[in-house]
């Protein structure tokens, strides 16, 4: 093997191992979700703080991930796909770490309504449901990037409209359970917090799925409006 061919050797290996080290922090904020949205269904507060402690795990993967990227931008000087890829990691990430802090919020919403009673049963399957849409969108995002499956990617894009449509409905029906009853007020802003972030995480699984397609083909689709469509 001439120099050459080690140092473009050592580059593969570089990329590799970013793309192993997103996927590892993928995982780790599918579980803070997906504990988060366990306890909203069960009312076990003791996981709360496994998921906040959890959350300072991804935050400094996310920095070692970014550290990475920089050095190989500066030390390999990567160009078209290659460029991409590590330029595209830098975005995910970012989506990454900010869904896990949606997941916090959700975990410590959580405390605060079973901690001052329960939810109600009305808004207990709307809100899983809710929560479950989303989750499978970061899953299939996920495995869209490890693929680099492109239409994946897209079928994340167009799941968002749905999840967003299942929002705006669940707090329709919060404002009214309000109006109706004003004892319910604290608890129902409690939910309506928490299907935010549910909704938010959605919009990063989204953007991750943006960011498979303009790694793959080059193309920045955000804001078009147009790959849901396709």
């Amino acid at each position: 093997m001439n120099e050459s061919q080690h140092l473009s050797s050592q580059f593969d290996e570089d990329l590799g191992r970013l793309r192993t080290h997103v996927l590892q922090m993928g995982g780790m904020v599918e579980t803070q979700i997906s504990s988060a949205v366990d306890a909203y269904a069960t009312g076990e507060i003791g996981s709360v703080k496994s998921i906040v402690d959890a959350d300072h795990k991804v935050n400094e993967l996310e920095k070692a991930i970014d550290d990475d990227c920089a050095h190989i931008i500066a030390k390999r000087q990567p160009a078209a796909s290659d460029l991409r890829l590590v330029l595209g990691i830098s975005k995910i990430v970012t989506d990454l770490e900010r869904a896990g802090d949606e997941a916090k919020k959700i975990a410590k919403g959580v405390r605060r309504i079973y901690e001052n009673g329960h939810v109600p049963s009305q808004f207990g399957i709307g809100v899983r449901h809710l929560a479950e849409a989303a989750l499978v969108m970061v899953r299939q995002a996920l495995d869209a990037f490890a693929r680099l499956d492109t239409e994946q990617a897209r079928s994340v894009i167009r799941a968002d409209s749905e999840v967003d449509t299942e929002f705006k409905s669940i707090i329709r029906q919060l404002i009214t359970h309000m109006m109706e009853d004003p004892r319910t007020i604290t608890t129902s802003i409690d939910i309506i917090t928490i299907a935010r972030a549910i909704e938010r995480i959605g919009d990063h699984a989204k953007n991750i799925s943006e960011q498979v397609i303009y790694v793959v083909e080059g193309r920045d689709i955000r804001h078009t409006g147009k790959e849901g469509t396709k």
